[in-house]
C-alpha cells in the first residue's frame, strides 16, 4: 500500500517532469483512459456472456440426449452425471 509520504514524493516527481500547467491535462487524459478501459472491460464481459449462453444450452441438450440414450440401453446413470 502506498503511504502519504510516497504519494507526496510521486506528486513532486510528476510536477517536476510535466510542470504544473500540464497537470490538469494529464489528470483529464488519465481519467478518460480509465473510463475507456472500464467501458471496454464491461463490453467484453457482456460479449463473453452472450457467446457462452448457446454453448451452455447445447451442453445441456447433449447431456439430456446422452442420459436418454443411456436410459434406452438400460445403463444406470445414478451418481455418474456431470453437470
Amino acid at each position: 500500500m502506498i503511504g502519504s509520504t510516497e504519494m507526496i514524493l510521486i506528486f513532486g516527481v510528476v510536477v517536476l517532469l510535466f510542470g504544473a500547467s500540464k497537470l490538469p491535462e494529464l489528470a483529464r487524459s488519465m481519467g478518460k483512459a480509465s473510463g475507456e478501459f472500464k467501458r471496454a472491460q464491461r463490453e467484453t464481459e457482456l460479449e463473453m456472456r452472450r457467446l457462452d449462453e448457446p454453448i451452455r444450452q447445447e451442453a445441456g441438450s447433449i447431456s439430456q440426449n446422452v442420459q436418454k440414450l443411456a436410459s434406452d440401453l438400460n445403463i444406470k446413470t445414478e451418481g455418474k452425471l456431470h453437470e
